[in-house]
């Protein structure tokens, strides 16, 4: 069901903040900026939101994956990085994390230094916490692809290209995706995420459950199976999740579908919606889902 990603949301506290730290440091650039209003507000089940300031981004690259920011005003008491269940960490595609580590400062922060992947050492990762409380992986893929199709960077920091949902119960989130949204999942394999041992003081032989959601092309999902430790994460009633709010995915068609909507499909004007209809569900982590219908 699920087409591409369209684009990450933040809440962050400090919008201001949030949009100079992409546009100066990761080349981002605001293509649009306005107000929540009401319809939107209520089409994201978050109506204390209307008002709220929001911009639209998008990397140099120019391709069409979007960073939404909006204004949370204030941060949202217990919530902290990597500690919560929900949408985790942004992954976006960049050209050579080893040459962006001594251009970032704050208020992104290095929690994983630049290093190959154990499975295959062409792939070079770095993982950064940023100004919303987000989690930011850069990864680095050679142009000769990748497994799934992932593509390669077109500019020094492009678009996301993985979103990753911790969550209490791998097989119940495989099953969301797989059973309810139609997509084709991986078999869990378990893998050691050096990132989450450091958030949670585990040892480092430490593995980690994970599992994959594949998309057509270009973008996957990943579900991994948090620590014990883990809670659930902090909603104040009326507003979005912190840190990484939601996911939006183009579908190309509602018709005939029958989904567990937190909120059922409206045509929505506000870019990056253009008119098309969108709606809302969660996940089995608290992971807010956006669907917007692309024909």
């Amino acid at each position: 069901m699920l087409d591409a990603i369209v684009a990450v949301t933040l809440s962050a506290p400090d919008l201001g903040a949030t949009e100079r730290a992409y546009t100066a440091q990761l080349g981002y650039r605001t293509i649009a900026r306005g107000e929540v209003s009401r319809s939107l507000a209520a089409g994201w089940g978050a109506r204390a939101m209307r008002g709220r300031e929001y911009v639209l981004m998008q990397p140099s690259s120019g391709e069409p994956v979007y960073l939404r920011i909006v204004d949370a005003d204030e941060p949202a008491p217990g919530y902290a990085p990597l500690k919560t269940f929900g949408w985790n960490a942004n992954e976006i595609l960049v050209e050579d994390p080893v040459q962006l580590a001594p251009l970032l400062r704050e208020p992104f922060r290095i929690i994983g230094a630049p290093r190959p992947l154990d499975f295959n050492p062409d792939i070079v990762a770095m993982q950064v916490t940023g100004p919303a409380g987000e989690v930011d992986y850069f990864t680095r893929i050679p142009p000769k692809g990748s497994v799934f199709d992932l593509g390669s960077a077109k500019s020094f920091v492009d678009r996301t290209f993985i979103v990753v949902a911790g969550g209490p119960d791998l097989d119940a989130s495989r099953a969301f995706y797989r059973d309810v949204l139609g997509m084709p999942t991986t078999d869990p394999v378990e893998t050691k995420i050096q990132v989450l041992q450091d958030a949670y003081g585990l040892p480092r032989d430490t593995t980690t459950r994970i599992g994959i959601v594949r998309l057509p092309a270009s973008f996957l999902i990943e579900l991994d199976q948090y620590p014990s430790a883990a809670t659930k994460r902090p909603v104040r009633r009326g507003h979005l999740p912190p840190g990484i709010a939601m996911v939006t995915f183009a579908v190309k068609s509602f018709e005939g579908r029958k989904l567990p909507w937190k909120v059922k499909p409206a045509v929505r004007r506000e870019p990056p919606y253009d008119g098309r209809r969108a709606g809302m569900v969660v996940g089995p982590a608290g992971e807010w889902v956006e669907l917007v219908e692309t024909p």
